[in-house]
């Protein structure tokens, strides 16, 4: 069914074992699709180029990012609403994209909604999540969120109990699936770059907030996230860079001192974590505590992960 308005755009990176499902669920119908492929290695833009003629494909020379891959598929996008979606998610209902862009056009003071997302077994993935702050990040990265994960102060990280059958405004939306008002997108000036992966919808949904606009929860929409369909190719970096994100989010909002305070609370983390888990969990730690004792914030945020 065509959307009046909308255009989807969707990153790709590696992502050959799901992008035709995606694209066979949201494509077609006189849909404005955009597929932005971040240089990926696995034959990601050959499926898409020959068996989704229709489908925009804009083949990236560099991996940029997934909030930069996104913004290069709004700048050639058409439409008032962007679906901005990652290759591994599509929609579980076939009316779920209408009935997101039918809550958007009713409420005109949300920036960008978000649909209940489930995981394949149809069991729900939560994705409403509070703002990282020092504490949030101990309640998660100390374990203390597992002492009681219905407690709003100590899973507030995670969204505590928060009820995903009703829409609810929310402080930050996991970004698989977001529907983004155009306006409200450029407002901001879209997703920062700044933010290779993780915590980009953070910081979008943050200033979002910050400039005037809803957040907003939509459960009458469901949409399939597999979770995890690129970053897993490459887990040692990419779970450094989830701890720079984290970095980088706190020195954009809060300033460095705070940044460099969320670099020493995460470096003990992480050797805790190494004393309690074993095997590649252990080395995980052991080479993230490595990482994040290499310097302080200010230059963790400037060299590689």
């Amino acid at each position: 069914m065509k959307t009046a308005g909308l255009s989807i755009v969707v990153a790709a990176r590696d992502a050959r074992p799901y992008i035709e499902q995606m694209l066979g669920r949201v494509a077609g119908c006189g849909r404005e699709v955009i597929v932005v492929d971040g240089a990926s290695t696995d034959g990601t833009a050959t499926v898409v180029r020959d068996r989704f003629p229709d489908v925009q494909l804009l083949e990236l020379d560099l991996n940029v990012g997934y909030g930069s891959a996104l913004n290069e598929g709004a700048r050639r996008a058409s439409g008032r609403y962007l679906l901005l979606m990652n290759a591994d998610a599509w929609p579980e209902r076939p009316d779920s994209i209408e009935r997101l862009v039918a809550f958007a056009v009713g409420h005109p003071s949300a920036g960008a909604l978000g649909p209940r997302l489930l995981n394949p077994d149809g069991s729900l993935q939560r994705s409403v999540r509070g703002f990282p702050t020092l504490w949030r990040l101990a309640t998660e990265y100390l374990f203390l969120r597992w002492l009681n994960p219905r407690s709003r102060a100590l899973n507030a990280f995670y969204g505590a109990d928060f009820d995903h059958n009703s829409v609810r405004d929310a402080e930050f939306l996991v970004g698989a699936v977001l529907l983004v008002r155009r306006q409200a997108f450029e407002d901001v000036g879209g997703f920062d770059p700044t933010f290779f992966m993780f915590n980009e919808e953070v910081d979008l949904c943050y200033r979002l907030r910050q400039s005037g606009w809803d957040v907003v929860f939509v459960p009458v929409a469901e949409f399939v996230h597999i979770g995890g369909a690129s970053t897993r190719l490459d887990w040692d970096r990419m779970y450094r860079e989830q701890l720079r994100s984290h970095l980088r989010f706190l020195r954009k909002h809060y300033g460095l001192r705070r940044a460099e305070q969320g670099r020493r609370l995460l470096l003990w983390s992480m050797r805790l974590r190494a004393l309690v888990f074993r095997g590649e969990r252990r080395r995980l730690s052991q080479d993230a505590a490595a990482w994040l004792a290499a310097g302080d914030a200010s230059m963790l945020l400037d060299l590689p992960a």
